[in-house]
């Protein structure tokens, strides 16, 4: 790490320096698939570090449990109001940690410990925190899972209608993290008003591309949206709740004192930043870029031969089942990683293999896109993909070498945001 980058911590704690400069190495030479994770900006970055840091702010902008809070009331209002009018919604609470404590307070807001509750199963594309067993939400509430169907890889709405009709959910979750396809809001919406179902928009794989007009947003169609502020939003890691009006003193009395205490308020001025950014027109180019980017990618492995779930994306998000190849996940995405292609193994709707060694990997475009890269350059990145697996099949540890500086060369000419190394 340069000295002159991080001064104080290079002589303060030169151990923990050289490991935050190893990571920034890495993420400057690789490349980074993985569709949960993206690069902020440098003003993102300054804001997430400043002395709003040394601040305890329990409570709401006019109603805190400390004074002092001049300056932090205006930041938390100007991240509010930023939500409010990026997203069209009439309430907005930026202090949930993360995303899962966010959908915890959905629950704490709208249910009670045994309710029923629905949400898409985690091996067909869904959430932990939407239900499923292993989760809390899963032991405290009874979960009941929906899917995709077998012969498309789309989500079954007749089936999710049958099953919200048979089952009465308090709360209906739509969304998940793995999901290549358009999510229908309007349709999960008429189905939640006849079991009488809250409705909640877990969108936080794609709030940036709803942010930019790049995908239907659900603000008209549900009850509930909750996000995490990373992502394709390329903000900090933190999470909003936004909702209709009537919905506001159950969310944020579940948020605080319900589940937490302070906001963390550096985070939540990143939150802010982000959302500016997130309003201008380059945002929505990127957006757009996003999308783009993803579909030729597609188009590009399966020229090459790969099967991907739903045949294709009309998202960030494309979930590659290797089956075919004979290289299990797992396998594939550790060799990717040699070859400096950062992937992450995925479970597969159907899959007959165990979840820490699943039968695909999942792979988004949110942080080339950030770094510049085109749909020109998608053959290339299918080309690095599908020889990396061939050699993972084959044990050719020389050919991931290959890749990995052909990698390098083309990150070195597409800087990444927020890494100005030199």
């Amino acid at each position: 790490m340069s000295a002159s980058r991080h001064p104080a911590l290079s002589a303060t704690d030169p151990e923990l320096a050289s490991y935050v400069a190893a990571e920034e190495v890495l993420q400057a030479e690789t490349l980074r698939l993985i569709p949960s994770e993206n690069y902020v900006s440098a003003a993102v970055l300054e804001a997430s570090g400043t002395v709003l840091q040394n601040k305890y702010s329990e409570g709401y902008p006019g109603r805190r449990y400390y004074e002092g809070q001049q300056n932090i009331d205006r930041v938390e209002a100007l991240a509010i109001e930023r939500a409010k009018g990026l997203f069209g919604v009439d309430h907005a609470n930026v202090q949930p940690y993360s995303g899962s404590p966010a959908n915890l307070a959905v629950y704490l807001a709208f249910a009670k410990p045994g309710d029923t509750v629905m949400g898409m199963a985690l091996p067909m594309g869904g959430h932990l925190t939407h239900g499923w067993g292993v989760s809390a939400t899963g032991s405290w509430f009874r979960g009941v899972q929906y899917g995709v169907r077998a012969d498309t890889g789309l989500i079954d709405y007749d089936a999710v209608r049958e099953l919200a009709l048979a089952e009465r959910p308090k709360v209906i979750f739509c969304g998940g993290t793995a999901l290549p396809r358009t999510i229908d809001f309007a349709a999960f919406a008429e189905i939640s008003r006849e079991a009488g179902s809250v409705l909640v928009a877990d969108v936080a794989h794609i709030a940036g591309l709803i942010a930019g007009g790049a995908h239907p947003s659900p603000a008209d169609h549900v009850d509930v949206i909750s996000t995490t502020t990373h992502k394709t939003l390329r903000g900090p890691r933190g999470a909003m709740l936004m909702c209709r009006e009537e919905h506001a003193k159950a969310i944020d009395k579940a948020v605080f004192p319900g589940l937490q205490g302070g906001p963390h308020n550096q985070t939540t001025a990143g939150i802010a930043v982000a959302l500016h950014e997130a309003a201008q027109p380059s945002f929505v180019r990127y957006a757009h870029a996003v999308v783009a980017n993803a579909k030729a990618l597609a188009a590009a492995l399966l020229e090459r031969g790969f099967d991907l779930v739903s045949g294709g994306t009309d998202n960030h998000l494309i979930l590659i089942d290797l089956t075919g190849k004979e290289v299990p996940g797992k396998v594939a995405a550790k060799a990717l990683d040699r070859a400096g292609i950062v992937v992450n193994y995925n479970t597969v709707p159907f899959d007959p293999r165990k979840p820490f060694d699943p039968s695909g990997v999942r792979i988004g475009t949110p942080s080339l896109t950030s770094r510049g890269l085109t749909t020109e350059h998608m053959p290339v990145v299918a080309d690095w993909i599908a020889r990396a697996v061939d050699a993972a099949a084959k044990g050719d540890e020389p050919a991931l070498a290959v890749i990995r500086a052909e990698v390098g060369d083309l990150m070195a000419a597409f800087p990444a945001p927020g890494l100005p190394l030199s």
